[in-house]
């Protein structure tokens, strides 16, 4: 259920045309020759949440924005409509259902050429269909 989370949920933010218009990239790593900004899947691990009558998963998911820009709040809009996008994922997929999306945490970094990365990790429960 993880690969198939992890392939939902680009497509779902692929899907949005607001997202697309402002990054460059939304890949499943880091995109080696894309400029700046970008989204990728930095890591994503799973744990079983299964009950009586289905399999489960707890699947941990941590995207990362790579960008630019030399004050603190210079991403925040765009980290705003990606946690909305990550957010509204249906809840009905083909291969399972979200039970749960929950924001997990977040950390930003100011690196060296004005540029940032950030760090937004989520849990989403699952159940197979």
């Amino acid at each position: 259920m993880e690969i198939a989370l992890r392939a939902a949920l680009l497509d779902w933010l692929r899907a949005d045309p607001a997202l697309c218009d402002q990054l460059n990239a939304i890949a499943e790593e880091a995109p080696s020759r894309t400029s700046l900004p970008w989204l990728a899947i930095s890591a994503s691990a799973s744990t079983d949440w299964s009950c009586k009558t289905a399999p489960g998963r707890e699947v941990r998911v941590a995207l990362e924005l790579h960008c630019r820009g030399d004050r603190p709040d210079a991403a925040a809009a765009l980290v705003s409509a990606i946690e909305a996008r990550i957010e509204s994922l249906p809840r009905a997929q083909t291969d399972f259902d979200a039970v749960s999306v929950q924001f997990l945490r977040a950390r930003a970094e100011q690196r060296r050429e004005s540029r940032r990365a950030i760090l937004l990790e989520y849990r989403f429960r699952l159940l197979a269909v």
